[in-house]
């Protein structure tokens, strides 16, 4: 049975004849040190067994940096709206046993009560902590859109950038927002570029109805980042490229992408790959709550096959993807190694909101996030700053 663990690591760890995947690099027979606060020591090959630390023989099975989801709304009956403590832990948990290892809980289009209500608790969870996937701070999806590209987002909470409103909510998050997607060409859209980018908050284009010109006068002001490429926004043309071809063809913007092959059909995940490069694309759940669960109706959503809808059918309504799945699904559709996708799922989220001094990759003085997996790329622990927080 699968389970999770609450064991706060109080010890050094070494784990020994494992394949890591550190750096770039892949050694074999390799070990790695995790030291008594939660951080790499070291990495390296049979040298470290002379450390003095408790071994754990992995039998030869992968040991990757933890992945990083930095567009998660929910998942296994929880999310990030529900406003209280439940929600937040029940999506930690819940990831945590599918391979990710920190995330940003992400909002909705909502009133500024409710989502008022859901940062205070984010930040509140955070500060608490969680028994799975670490917190990092959040990732405000909306209200600032476009009504044409709102997708499955509240049309009748979708409405003009304002920096007073944004100003309360970044309060209320306790300065936890890392990354905010907006439509730019909307009122007030370009202030709030501005604005944000002042404060070190990543800029996501997404839900977006904005010219390629406006895309650039956007990166201009400090845009960086597209919200699940290709779904919600402009779409390319010839005449008119949009926002889906500037996202193709800027190099200053990492394009997330939903590799489910619902939201995005596989031969243009292997495009956006070939054009971007992974160290461009940033791997995405946008898991909702249903996420997990068996096919259903939800409240105003409706699963089956594992897509998402609205239940009048009118648009996807997020994904019941995982970040673990999302990888496997990109290695069949491109074709590439794994150690040449990883990026996408670990160095990218975590250049994109400003936490690779200590995520995103297994290097000594990093947090000991890792996974250990099969051949077959199953799960068999799930590591958190040097906790097992999931075992198979």
């Amino acid at each position: 049975m699968d389970v999770i663990r609450d064991n706060p690591l109080d010890h050094r760890l070494l784990l020994v004849n494992g394949r890591i995947y550190a750096g770039g690099r892949v050694i074999d027979n390799g070990s790695l040190l995790v030291g008594s606060e939660g951080r790499i020591e070291a990495v390296g090959g049979t040298e470290l067994r002379s450390a003095e630390a408790p071994v754990r023989d992995v039998q030869g099975s992968m040991v990757l940096p933890g992945f990083i989801d930095v567009h998660v709304h929910g998942g296994g009956g929880y999310q990030m709206m529900d406003g209280n403590y439940e929600g937040i832990a029940g999506m930690s948990w819940f990831h945590a046993a599918h391979g990710t290892t920190s995330f940003l809980a992400t909002t909705d289009s909502a009133s500024e009560e409710a989502i008022l209500k859901a940062l205070r608790n984010a930040s509140e969870a955070e500060a608490k902590g969680l028994n799975g996937a670490e917190l990092l701070g959040v990732h405000l999806e909306g209200p600032f859109l476009h009504p044409i590209r709102g997708g499955a987002q509240d049309k009748r909470h979708i409405r003009p950038a304002s920096r007073s409103e944004l100003e309360r909510y970044v309060e209320a998050s306790g300065s936890r927002i890392r990354l905010v997607t907006l439509a730019p060409e909307i009122e007030g859209g370009f202030e709030a570029v501005d604005m944000l980018t002042r404060l070190g908050i990543t800029v996501s284009i997404g839900h977006s109805d904005a010219t390629y010109a406006q895309v650039l006068e956007a990166v201009r002001r400090g845009a960086t980042h597209t919200t699940h490429h290709f779904n919600g926004m402009s779409p390319f043309h010839h005449r008119e490229p949009g926002v889906a071809g500037a996202g193709l063809m800027l190099s200053e913007l990492t394009t997330e992408l939903i590799a489910d092959g619902i939201h995005v059909h596989p031969a243009a995940v292997k495009l956006l790959f070939e054009t971007k490069g992974a160290r461009r694309v940033c791997l995405i759940t946008d898991a909702v709550s249903c996420a997990g669960l068996p096919d259903g109706e939800y409240g105003h959503l409706a699963m089956k096959d594992g897509q998402i809808w609205l239940k009048d059918g009118s648009s996807l309504a997020g994904s019941s993807l995982t970040m673990l799945k999302a990888l496997k699904n990109v290695l069949a559709y491109t074709g590439y190694p794994l150690e040449g996708l990883l990026p996408s799922l670990t160095e990218v989220p975590a250049r994109q909101i400003g936490v690779s001094d200590r995520k995103g990759s297994l290097e000594a003085g990093k947090d000991a996030d890792l996974l250990i997996l099969d051949d077959e790329l199953n799960l068999l622990s799930t590591f958190v700053r040097g906790r097992e927080v999931y075992a198979r």
